[in-house]
């Protein structure tokens, strides 16, 4: 048994490796195809996550850090083991959720136990506890006076759900951006070296050691405001993926390929007046609706006005007339009483005003839950291929394959 195993372990001695060894290879969630296997460097892994620390994140030796996410992901391997530990931070493991584990106060009771300074985790978590708890009457039980910060990413965060943490919480909400590829943030707001104002739906600017662009599909720089390709110049800074394992060819067609001299996220979005940065969806889930280019993350933003929304989701179906139309997915707050009908057509008005007749969705249907890989991501291109009929393969990574069936029903597939 273990304590058996302890008494017999034997000290092994610390085994010197090259900057450039690897340190581990890590899958990407998939959401948008075949996982990829990123391989991480050792030594600029190191640097780059104990700088982070202190300049993005702003914490101390000696602070607790939460990384509120499982060990398992790219925010677990460099927030819950590696870069806490490489500045002298206390890390905290946590196993559960943040409702049901037992209710929407499980992240509150943790911060007040452990006294956390800093806490990072998805916006999908803050959904959930707001969907469950929309007024905050648990979290107002548990002395959260440790908290300094709150970051949020791995998936876009909506304004409306970083307004409701920033009024809940009454502490700095950052959203920050970056990939399984990165290791660490590739836009964010360095609230170690300055902290610059927030916008909400917006990562801010690109870190230090990132030069982020924003390029049209031939490969030119579009001006502020328009919207395209986001790309890092080449090369990247250290920490970042030196190739994929067993598979050098396919780190190129997938990243470098497409403009050379540059790194392609795979993102889409636009740099504004001021450079703050503004990714609004995956390259592939840009909707295409009779020429007109709409990004899903503006309709989700409409759409997560309404009260009663707690999370959302927006993909591009096929028609016949337009090429694509929008279709919408909304999941209610907990105890949400409405209209079925009354809710569609008010929410269709608010897309209307919002963003543009052009981006009036087909029709908007409400679900329990959303299909999401256990890293929190919402599974969109599997949702779409549903909802055009195609044949799919279900994600390694999904959280919940039963999901799907459920998305089939609404959608009378």
């Amino acid at each position: 048994d273990w304590e058996q195993a302890v008494c017999q372990a034997r000290p092994a001695a610390c085994v010197p490796v090259g900057a450039t060894d690897p340190l581990y290879i890590l899958y990407t969630s998939g959401t948008t195809g075949q996982p990829k296997g990123v391989v991480r460097p050792n030594g600029g892994h190191a640097v780059a996550l104990q700088w982070s620390m202190a300049n993005i994140y702003d914490v101390r030796p000696g602070d607790v850090y939460w990384a509120a996410s499982d060990i398992g992901w790219v925010v677990g391997h460099s927030y819950i083991v590696y870069a806490p530990l490489l500045h002298g931070c206390t890390t905290v493991l946590y196993e559960g959720k943040p409702i049901g584990t037992p209710d929407a106060g499980a992240f509150w009771r943790v911060i007040e136990q452990h006294r956390v300074n800093c806490l990072f985790t998805a916006p999908t978590a803050f959904r959930a506890i707001r969907r469950e708890d929309p007024e905050g009457a648990l979290l107002h039980r548990y002395d959260r006076s440790s908290l300094r910060a709150l970051f949020l990413a791995g998936e876009r965060c909506d304004p409306d759900t970083l307004l409701w943490a920033e009024k809940q919480l009454q502490i700095p909400v950052i959203d920050h951006w970056w990939q399984t590829e990165s290791g660490w943030a590739m836009a964010a707001n360095p609230m170690g070296i300055e902290a610059l104002p927030v916008k909400p739906g917006s990562p801010t600017v690109a870190v230090p050691g990132y030069d982020i662009r924003v390029l049209d599909d031939a490969g030119r720089e579009l001006p502020p405001g328009e919207s395209g390709n986001i790309v890092a110049r080449l090369p990247l800074p250290p920490g970042t993926l030196p190739t994929l394992w067993g598979a050098r060819q396919r780190f190129y067609d997938t990243y470098l390929s497409r403009f050379a001299g540059y790194y392609l996220t795979g993102d889409a979005g636009m740099r504004d007046a001021d450079g703050y940065l503004w990714v609004m969806s995956r390259i592939d889930d840009v909707i295409n609706v009779a020429g007109h280019r709409l990004s899903t993350g503006a309709l989700e933003e409409a759409l997560a006005t309404h009260p009663a929304v707690a999370e959302c989701a927006v993909i591009g179906v096929a028609d016949a007339l337009k090429g694509e139309m929008p279709l919408g997915f909304v999941v209610l707050n907990a105890g949400a009483q409405v209209d079925k009908a009354v809710l569609k057509a008010e929410l269709l008005r608010t897309v209307r005003e919002q963003v543009g007749a052009i981006a009036t969705p087909r029709d908007i249907v409400v679900v329990e839950r959303l299909p999401k890989t256990r890293s929190g991501k919402i599974l969109r291109g599997t949702m779409r291929k549903i909802a055009d009929r195609k044949e799919y393969r279900v994600p390694a990574t999904i959280e919940d394959a039963a999901v799907l069936d459920e998305i089939k029903a609404a959608l009378g597939v």
